[in-house]
């Protein structure tokens, strides 16, 4: 079963190439290789919570300490954690992905 990454189930139009980068720039999860196939996504775009710097309901949003509340109440990161399941991988597996 294919999985939408954050940009695709959200259709903010910042990924490369999508149609708000000219306005609003591209949105650094499609750029975070380090996680790319974590919940079988493209970069982070399964794992957009733990990306600093995204640009969510019009904001740029800070740190994961920061966002996360916000983060763990968002429509995308409850459907990964549904369709992910037992396969779920918790933010401190994530965080220390990115921060080696």
């Amino acid at each position: 079963m294919s999985r939408l990454n954050c940009w695709e189930y959200k259709g903010c139009g910042r990924q490369p190439g999508g149609k708000h980068i000219s306005g609003l720039g591209v949105c650094p999860v499609p750029l975070e290789v380090r996680l790319d196939g974590t919940h079988q996504g493209i970069n982070a775009g399964r794992s957009c919570w733990i990306v600093t710097a995204t640009l969510c309901k019009g904001e740029v949003q800070g740190t994961f300490g920061k966002k996360f509340e916000y983060c763990a109440k968002c429509d995308f990161y409850k459907t990964v954690k549904k369709e992910e399941h037992s396969a779920f991988q918790l933010s401190a597996v994530l965080m220390k992905k990115i921060s080696s």
